[in-house]
This record gives C-alpha cells, structure tokens and sequence, in this order.
C-alpha cells in the first residue's frame, strides 16, 4: 500500500523519467482504477504532464479515452478534475484520433438527474468545441439546458454557448434569436442578463448576423442605462467591432461620445480601455477629429485617472502612423494648425505634471511627435521634450518604489529614441545622465546604465566624455553584496566597457579587479568577464575567466571557463598585430592557434548530452580555420618572394594559352587559397541557418565572419585571378546606416577601406606583384585586428525551440528493417511536435515545417533488373503549417529495387519572413524490399523451365483482394 501511494506523490519522482510513454500511462491507468478516491483525483491531474512529456496522437487518444471513462461513471469531484484537466489540454484536443468515441462517453452525462453533473458536462463541451464545432446534439443540449431553472446548470450552457459560438457560424447564427429574446425579456434576471450580452461578441461570422448583433446592442445601450448594463454592453460592443472589424471608426466615435458625455466615472474608464484596445489593434483607422476629441476630453476633465488614460491611449497612437495623418494637413483648411497645436498644447502641459505617469506619457507623445515628423521644424518641442525627460529622470531616480521605476524605464527609453532619431541632442541627454548617477538610488542606476550603454553603441563620439564620471562612481561603489550592488557592477563595467572604444587602460583594469575582489561574488565576475568578451576586451576578460577556473564546483563548469579563458588568450595575441610586418603576423596566428586548440579540446569536455554546445563548437571550430586560411594566405603572398616565378614561366604560359602561368606556382596556390575562403562563407552560412534561437546581433557576428571571407576571396580573384572581369558593385556598401554595434562599425569600416584598396590596384598592375601580394596581407592583418566579438549566443540561449519527430510505421528495434513488398507502396506517417522553452518566439516564430524525405539503397539482394532511374531513389518535400504546435503529413514511397533501402526524414522550419532554417532534427528508417510472391514463384518456374499454368498467368497483384 505504501509503495502504490509513494508512485502517486512528488510529481518529479526520480524513477518517473526512466518511465516511457506507455508505462507512464499504465502507472496512471492503475491510479484511476485504484478504490480510493484520492488516488484517482491525483492520478486525473498527472494527466496534463503525461501530455506534455510525450505530446504524440496515440498516447493522447488513449488518455483521453481513459479519462472519458472517469467522466462517465465517476462522481462530480472527478469529473470536476477532469474539466480541468481537459481545459489545461486544450491544444492536445485535436489529436484525439476517435472523436465519437470521446464525445459519446462524455455526452451520456447530459441525461443525468443531476443538474450538478449536466452542468460540468455542458463545461466540458464547451471545452472541446474546437473539435466538435458542428455536433447538433451538442448545440441542442446547449439551447435545452438555457431554458432551465438551475442557475448552475444555465451559467455552465452560457459558457458552453460563447465557446460554440466562437467556432460554428451555425450555432451562432442559430443561437443569436434565443440569446436576444431571453436578453429582453422581463423574465430573465439582470445578473443573467450581463453573462449573456458577451455571448455577441462572437456574432461576427458573417456581415448580417455581426448587423444584427450591433442592432440589439445599441438598443440595450438606449434601454438599460445602468452602470453596469452600460459597461458590459459597450465592451462587447467592442470587442464585436474589433473581430469584424467594418465598424471600427463607428466604435471608436460611440466611446468617445460616451466618453464626453457620460458622467460616470466607471464608464469612461471602461471607455478609455476600449479605446487603447483600438488604438493597439487598427491606429490606421483614428481620424484627426478622433484625436482631436481625445485631446480635448483630456484637456478639460479635472480627474488626474482619467486623463492619464487618455494620455496613455494618445501616447500609444503617437508612436504609429495615427500621428502622421494627424498632422499631415489637407490643403485648404484653415483649422488645422489650431488641431494640430491641441495635442502639442496637451503634451506639453502634461510635461511638468505632479503626476509621474502623467508626465512620463506627456514627454512619450513629445518624442515620439520629434520622431515621426522629421521634416517639420520642430525646434520647441525637441527642447521640451528634452527638459520633461531630465525632470522625470531627476524625479524617479530618487525613488525606488516599482512606480518609479516604471516610469523612469519609459523615460530612458524615450532618451534613447530622441538620441537615434535627433542626435544633436545626445550631449545634453548624457551629461544629464552622467549628473543623475551619482545621487540616484542603485536601481535607478542600474536602469541608466543600460540607456547610457544604448547612447554609446549609437554614437561612439560621445562614449570616451563618459569614462572619467563612470570611473568614479565605480570607485564610489559600497562593498556591500546585495542582489542590486551586485547588477550595479555590471551595469557600470558594460558602460566602461562600450564607452572605452580601444583597449582597456590598465587604471581601469586595476579599479574593475579591485572592486570585484572587495564586493563581488564569483557569479558577478562571470558576468562582466562575459561582457568584456561581447566587447573584445580580451585581455581583461582573459583575466577574470582565469580567476574563477577554480571557484566553480562541477568539471563541465571547469572546462567551459577553461575554454573561454584560452579563446581570450588566443584573441589577445591577434591584438600585436602591425601592418606590413607579415613574419610577426604568421607567429601571432600560430599563437592564436595553439590557445584556440587547447580551448576547443576544453570546450568539447564541457559539452554533456543535454546541453551539447553544438552553435559555440561550430563557432570556434570556423574561426580555426579562418585564422589557418589567413596564415596560409601570408604564406602564399610570402612565397612569391622565397619562390618567384621560374625563367620559362612566360614560355609556359604562352603555350599552354594561360597567362597565370608566368606568375608561377603562386597562382594555383591562389586558386586554393581563394576556394578555401569560399568554402568557409558557405560553412558560415550552414551555422548562420541552424542557429534559429539566437540574438540578432549573434546572427549579425556571424554574417560579419562570413562577409570576411568572401570579401578576401573576391580580393584575390580580382587582384590576382581574374582582374578583368571583377566587379565592384555588388560590394558596395550597403547598411552602414543601420550599425548596431562598434565591433560591426569597425568591420565595416575595413571592409570598406579594403574594396577601395583593391579597386585602386586592380588593372593598374599585371599580376603578380608585390604591390598586389602586399595588399592581400594588409587586408587580412586589418580584418585580425578588430578584436572578435563573443555575442551573446554563445553564453545564453533565450529562445529555445525543438522539434520531435515519430515515425509510423516504426519497427521494434531501430536496426530491424521494416518489410515491403516491392510491388506494393510505402505509406510513412511522420508527426512532429514543436517544443519551447519560457520565452517562446522571442526572436522569430515558426510559420512552417518543411520535411524533406529521401531513401537511398544500400544493399541489393536477388539480380540485377534494368530499372528506370525515378523507380531508384526517393526524393519528397513537403511544408506543414503547425497547429497548437503538432503537425503531421505523410508520403507514399517506391521500392521497385529488392534488397535494403536507409530513408531519412529532415526537417527544417520556415519562420514568419520565409527564411528557411536548418534546425533539424534528421530521423533514419530501414527498409526491406521483398520480392512478392507471385513474381517469385513465376521467375522460379522459369529457372526450372515450366511454363506457368493458365491459372497463373491470369493472376495479377490485385486479385488476392
């Protein structure tokens, strides 16, 4: 007894994970047919995770099955479990495979005596009617049991009635009459009434029924003006409006009006919420006379409440096209500088408001105006906007309070956006930071830290004013350890770190140091070692990782720090580097070489099977070969001096009708060199494509090493191989404008002066000289010299994103060939399941799956026939669009060939923009093609030479069925 209720307890029991699919639900099987009632409620609400550990179709339709049999013959309490277990399985619904079935067992509750069971079942209906949407017996136990006189029992048919109505245009349109009588009828209660009203805002499955919805709401609008009829009904209003979307602007005009005009308070804020839920969804369709109204509302009230929501709908629509078309004027009228001015007035008063979030939303519609309306002169605003930001900012440093510190988050984010699109104003934003920080409170600071290092990356000019105050205020840091000082010194180090553009000095390597030894803990150092490595503060960062090799307490740990301490290392001896001196070049890349391999020795030793550091392994393994490529380069350019072109080099090249032959062997070597280079941009790509969870500026870090290496090869083709037809113009440069970071700024800034370099030399001088060998060096000594940025990909994955494939039909053990007969199809069944991990879609989200299915043979058995080349391999793609995360298709395969075939199923996904994206996963089947036996037996007879017999011959594939 104790064993059975010790399975049931600690959801994350430590034998639960050895569990497979089907012994994990034979355990909860044997819960719920356990005596004791405690034992099948738990065994009910283990269900969801079984779920979610193994989402396929045939696991999820026997549980479902399982848990209809407790639905059926249980009592409420179960059944009540069950409810929630099948609300918290939404998603999973759709993969029941025998629906009836389910329903069926589900649906004989509804004839039970107790209105407490007919209620729950109608909750469970309407649970599932994403997958019975047009069921009748469904819709008419739904329109039966509204009719009834207990209240439970009617509330759980109106919750069964909007979920209906959102997925059948039937039942909607069906059920519309009844929801109307019985909402105008004497005989129904107010507080039935106002569950009933919401039902309509799913009426919007076609234009008439959405009319007529309109038609009775307007009507009980006029009819019932209490507060709360009046709340209820212009929300539902709205959110009809917002799903059929053609009486948006009516909407928008019936809120404000309400807004104007009622007295309530409650109403207008009610009106407020529905007007930002519009403003978010279509700002395109807001008028100037809607905007105007808002303004004018919100000029007058005399509620600090309600005008900060009607600032905060006014700053939502500020930062969309909605203020464009505000204030674009239409030629002619007189009036519209005098609107325009209303809004303006508005901010502008709001600005120096005792209200913080007043004020803070007043300075958002200033900078935003600023922002959008580059080309008007505004001046004024710029300037306003600019003293509302430092008195909000001097306002809520002080303050610690979540407030506060709300408000002053909206306020850097605005500094930042004004700095962007205005910089001519950056210096008097950051000196105004620079003063604040050293009276503000820690978490203030640390928010400020964060814009200043936002400031900097835009505009590096203002970067080395900042170093000496941030200095100080690091020096100024308290040793306490508190979870904010700890930030705070991170926060500060990043800033230094961005703000000193070069090399660290070695002042500020000692101040960092010191302040970590004195107040940090080791999780702290790690940080900041991680942010140096994002700026290319190798040496720094070397440093740290070496101090704390011997703080952590797992060998993985060890060996990743280990690795990261000799990437530094090996980073920092490409920083010795010096044009035109290609012998000490050739060493300090050796050196690197040597650090980059002990670092990936260490690196692979801190890979486990759950988290297998595949992007940071594929990284470094490119970046040896890179800095392999560049050494061989120098050493090519090198060879034209050690191994110049031999006396009948000229002779050569006139009679095989080659020029590159007077160059010598250089021009082979150039040729590998310039493939090698070519090569590793493709490889820079394939790890561009599977790495679909990072960061855009990880994704950006890669793209950059990738366009280092097809500019080197295009270098060497143009000065070298193929002067004469290089082109210059598909490397223009393009994007400049749009840098995001200084190590991006500096690569660009090389690639540019390289392109110039070679577009000089090229058919001024017959290669090879050394002008054209020294150039290629200098190019490739310029490219090493930007210190690498490690961006954030390689320490910290956000976004996770998975895909699990099964294959049906699948053997029993993953060597055993499934048997075919080759006269016969294949159908494969392949079903995946999109997986997450917190942050789902933080960087781009899944449109579709494509799955790619090949087969190759592998052994032949039996004799050699002469087959056509289509009956020889397989070759199939298809795209899936996921749904609530499950997909599945299937493909009809060919194997006319007898012996073994290997098929492979890959998938890659296809985001939102349409890039495609190689994540995988690859599965592999074998399959066995066996001869049928009616060929066999006839090509045995023919071996023996026996006619086959009439009977025989007529028999054909078909005929055994």
């Amino acid at each position: 007894m104790a064993a059975s209720a010790k399975s049931f307890l600690a959801d994350a029991g430590y034998g639960e994970q050895e569990l497979d699919a089907n012994s994990a639900l034979m355990e909860l099987d044997k819960g719920l047919r356990s005596g004791k009632l405690g034992e099948q409620c738990e065994a009910v609400v283990r269900f969801p995770r079984l779920f979610q550990k193994y989402p396929f179709p045939i696991l999820i339709n026997s549980a479902f099955l399982k848990l209809a049999d407790v639905f059926r013959v249980g009592n409420n309490f179960l059944r009540l479990c069950v409810l929630k277990v099948t609300q918290q399985s939404e998603k999973h619904l759709e993969k029941i495979l025998n629906v009836d079935e389910f329903v069926k067992r589900v649906f004989s509750v509804i004839h039970s005596n107790d209105p407490v069971a007919r209620a729950i079942t109608l909750r469970m209906l309407g649970s599932m009617a994403s997958i019975i949407p047009e069921r009748k017996n469904a819709h008419h136990s739904i329109r039966q049991s509204l009719d009834s006189h207990d209240n439970v029992e009617v509330e759980a048919a109106i919750f069964a009635a909007a979920n209906f109505s959102a997925q059948s245009k039937d039942f909607a349109a069906g059920i519309c009459n009844k929801i109307s009588e019985m909402i105008q009828g004497l005989a129904t209660p107010v507080d039935l009434k106002l569950k009933l009203i919401p039902i309509l805002q799913h009426m919007h499955h076609d234009a008439s029924l959405a009319s007529s919805s309109r038609q009775l709401l307007q009507q009980l609008v006029t009819s019932y003006p209490s507060t709360k009829m009046v709340i209820v009904t212009l929300h539902t209003f709205t959110l009809l409006a917002a799903s059929s979307l053609v009486d948006i602007p009516k909407q928008t005009q019936l809120l404000l009006q309400y807004l104007k005009n009622d007295p309530r308070k409650a109403v207008k804020r009610l009106a407020i919420q529905d007007l930002k839920l519009l403003a978010n969804k279509t700002p395109h369709t807001w008028s100037r006379e809607n905007i105007q109204a808002l303004c004018e509302s919100a000029l007058h009230t005399p509620y600090d409440s309600l005008k900060l929501g009607m600032l905060s709908v006014l700053s939502v629509l500020s930062g969309t096209i909605a203020i464009k078309q505000y204030f674009s004027s239409a030629p002619g009228t007189a009036t519209t500088t005098a609107r325009s001015l209303d809004l303006v007035k508005l901010a502008q008063e709001c600005c120096y408001h005792n209200n913080r979030g007043i004020a803070a939303h007043g300075v958002r519609i200033l900078t935003n105006i600023s922002a959008s309306c580059q080309e008007k002169d505004l001046l004024p605003l710029e300037q306003d906007a600019v003293f509302g930001l430092e008195a909000l900012l001097v306002l809520c440093s002080q303050d610690d309070s979540p407030g506060a510190q709300a408000t002053l988050k909206m306020t850097l984010t605005c500094m930042v956006k004004l700095v962007k699109c205005r910089p001519h104003l950056s210096q008097s934003v950051v000196e105004s930071l620079l003063t604040q920080l050293h009276s503000a409170q820690d978490a203030a600071r640390i928010l400020m830290c964060h814009c200043l290092a936002a400031i900097a990356m835009q505009l590096p000019v203002l970067a080395d004013g900042m170093l000496g105050d941030l200095m100080d205020l690091y020096k100024l840091i308290g040793r306490s350890a508190t979870d904010k000082k700890q930030e705070l010194l991170v926060s500060l180090a990043t800033v230094i770190f961005v703000s000193s553009q070069k090399a660290l000095s070695p002042e500020i390597k000692t101040v960092i140091k010191q302040q970590l030894e004195n107040a940090s803990n080791g999780w702290t150092a790690y940080r900041i070692a991680r942010q140096a490595s994002r700026m290319g503060n190798h040496d720094m960062a070397r440093e740290l990782y070496q101090s704390l090799l011997t703080q952590v307490a797992s060998e993985h740990f060890y060996f990743w720090l280990n690795s990261l301490k000799e990437f530094s290392h090996a980073e920092q001896c490409l920083t010795g580097l010096q044009e035109d001196n290609y012998s000490s070049a050739l060493s300090c890349i050796a050196e690197a070489l040597k650090s980059y391999h002990k670092g990936i020795a260490s690196l692979t030793a801190a890979s486990t099977p759950l988290n297998p550091l595949s992007f940071q392994c594929g990284f470094v393994k490119l970046r040896i070969d890179l800095l392999q490529a560049f050494s061989q380069l120098i050493c090519t350019c090198n060879s034209l001096k050690t191994s110049p072109p031999p006396a009948i080099a000229t002779t050569i090249a006139m009679t095989s009708g080659n020029d590159l032959q007077r160059c010598g062997r250089i021009s082979n070597q150039m040729k590998h060199s310039m493939e090698e280079f070519r090569n590793l941009a493709t490889r820079y790509g394939d790890l561009y494509q599977s790495s679909f969870d990072a960061d855009s500026a990880t994704l950006r870090n890669v793209e950059l090493q990738q366009q280092s290496c097809l500019l080197i090869s295009h270098a060497i083709e143009a000065l070298i191989l193929d002067p004469e037809s290089a082109s210059f113009q598909e490397y223009s440069s393009n994007g400049a404008a749009h840098v995001e970071s200084e190590y991006e700024r500096r690569m660009m800034s090389v690639f540019n002066h390289v392109l110039e370099e070679v577009e000089s030399l090229n058919r001024k001088y017959a290669p090879v000289s050394y002008l054209h060998t020294a150039c290629l060096c200098n190019a490739v000594i310029a490219l090493l010299k930007v210190p690498l940025s490690f961006q954030r990909y390689f320490f910290q994955k956000l976004q996770s994103t998975s895909i699990k494939l099964a294959l049906s039909p699948s053997p029993r053990n993953p060597a055993e060939p499934i048997a075919v007969q080759n006269n016969q199809q294949l159908a494969l069944k392949v079903e995946g399941v999109v997986q997450h991990g917190s942050k789902p879609g933080l960087f781009r989200k899944i449109q579709s799956v494509c799955l790619n299915v090949s087969s190759v043979l592998q052994s032949k058995s039996g004799q050699d026939y002469k087959i056509p080349i289509d009956n020889m391999t397989n070759e199939m793609e298809q795209r899936v669009e996921p749904h609530n995360d499950y997909f599945s298709t299937q493909f009809l395969l060919n194997f006319v060939i007898l012996g073994t075939h290997n098929i492979t199923v890959e998938s890659s996904v296809i985001d939102s923009n349409g890039i495609v994206w190689k994540t995988g996963p690859k599965t592999t089947i074998f399959v066995k093609s066996l001869e049928d036996p009616y060929s066999q037996q006839v090509r045995l007879q023919q071996q023996q030479g026996q006619p086959p017999s009439q009977q025989q011959q007529q028999r054909t594939a078909y005929s055994r069925f």
